[in-house]
């Protein structure tokens, strides 16, 4: 846990934004969506994907949203959007103090899973949670760094 000084305010008016699609599961759907993406200079920060019966439910996190809506939506893929928490941690040791500091403002966590870029050279999580601003605000006050959609920016 961060000292008092290293306490930011918590980041609630530029979420990270993620996209969660149903993409067919057939060999190659995932690698068609990936590679179409970095066709447009579209990056992929976090990403995970869950098997369901005839499709997968992917879940990204990209560096620019509003051109990514956009492009699935004009290529006929239903994209939902919904804001999560983006965290930076300085190790791995650190997703203790995560789940602590939630478990304290008694905020659930939904899922989570890792970017796969390390935001600043540092460990980063992706959180889908019950009340985001609760959670921003007791991992800030934990001394979390709670990322916005403007740091994951290229």
């Amino acid at each position: 846990m961060s000292s008092p000084a290293n306490t930011s305010t918590p980041n609630t008016g530029d979420p990270v934004r993620q996209f969660t699609l149903y993409v067919e599961n057939k060999c190659g759907s995932l690698h068609d969506l990936v590679v179409l993406l970095a066709g447009q200079n579209i990056h992929v920060l976090a990403m995970a994907v869950v098997d369901v019966t005839e499709s997968s439910i992917v879940r990204l996190v990209v560096d620019d949203p509003d051109r990514t809506y956009d492009l699935l939506r004009r290529l006929g893929y239903y994209a939902n959007e919904n804001e999560v928490l983006g965290l930076e941690l300085d190790s791995e040791a650190g997703l203790a103090g995560v789940l602590a500091a939630l478990l304290e403002a008694e905020v659930n966590i939904h899922y989570l899973y890792p970017f796969l870029v390390r935001p600043n050279g540092k460990y980063g999580l992706v959180l889908h949670v019950e009340d985001r601003e609760l959670a921003a605000q007791s991992l800030s006050i934990s001394g979390h760094r709670v990322l916005s959609q403007r740091d994951l920016a290229r």
